[in-house]
């Protein structure tokens, strides 16, 4: 038999798919809204990847044009800073957490007598230090009492912080304060 033209095999072969793919229909409209959201996925997580590229880019070239300070803050500590030291204080041979976490803790050891037990001020402090019970104030704490005290208190505070644990957070607290009070 000779062969049909193009266009006509053309033609019956768009025909016999469409009829093929109508047959197929009632089975394969069930899974059109989930190839349509996976197909939607698909886009959108390709632009969210081509979009972190962009920036990993433009990271890399800004990091090109201004490089960055290896310059480490006096008051940053790391693991390998502090070689066989304990991570965490040791206080009365309870552990104790400090900096960031006095936040939620309120610094004193654990025990089951339902009075606190009073830490021994150092000779020498402040008498606002022995007033507030500084030593065993948490952040929060802090923070909850320095409306009430006066310029004058505020910088005995920084300076006795300062020259004993000079906690980074507490004397950034005390020497915000200081400066708000000031400038009113």
């Amino acid at each position: 038999m000779p062969t049909a033209p193009y266009g006509v095999r053309l033609l019956v072969g768009a025909a016999v798919t469409a009829i093929e793919e109508t047959r197929k229909l009632p089975q394969t409209i069930l899974t059109y809204p989930m190839t349509v959201a996976s197909q939607l996925a698909h886009i959108v997580m390709k632009m969210q990847q081509d979009i972190a590229d962009l920036v990993i880019k433009g990271d890399e070239t800004l990091e090109s044009i201004f490089p960055p300070k290896d310059e480490q803050p006096e008051w940053a500590t790391f693991d390998e800073d502090l070689g066989d030291a304990p991570s965490v204080p040791v206080l009365d041979g309870e552990r104790r957490t400090e900096g960031r976490f006095a936040l939620f803790t309120g610094g004193e050891p654990e025990t089951s007598d339902p009075e606190p037990v009073a830490r021994p001020v150092s000779a020498g402090a402040p008498e606002i230090v022995e007033d507030l019970e500084y030593e065993s104030l948490t952040l929060a704490q802090l923070r909850a009492r320095l409306t009430s005290l006066r310029v004058p208190d505020l910088e005995v505070l920084l300076a006795y912080e300062d020259a004993t644990k000079a906690r980074a957070p507490f004397q950034t607290l005390l020497s915000n304060r200081i400066t708000r009070a000031t400038a009113k």
